[in-house]
C-alpha cells in the first residue's frame, strides 16, 4: 500500500514538473516569435533601401 502512495505522488510530481517546463518552453517561444516578428518589422525597410541602392547601382554600371 505505502509503495503505490509513493508511486502516486512521483507521477504526480514528474506531472506537475512536465507541465511547468512545457508551460515555459511555450512561453519562450511565444517571446521569440513576438521578438522576430518584430525584428522583421524594424528591418523591413531598411531591406528596401538596400534593395533600391542595388537597383541603382547595377543601373550605374550598365551605364559605364
Amino acid at each position: 500500500m505505502v509503495l503505490l502512495v509513493v508511486w502516486a505522488v512521483v507521477l504526480v510530481l514528474a506531472a506537475v514538473v512536465l507541465g511547468g517546463l512545457a508551460y515555459g518552453l511555450f512561453g519562450a517561444l511565444t517571446r521569440l516569435r513576438r521578438e522576430v516578428e518584430g525584428a522583421e518589422r524594424d528591418l523591413r525597410p531598411l531591406l528596401g533601401q538596400l534593395q533600391q541602392t542595388a537597383d541603382r547601382a547595377r543601373q550605374v554600371s550598365k551605364g559605364s
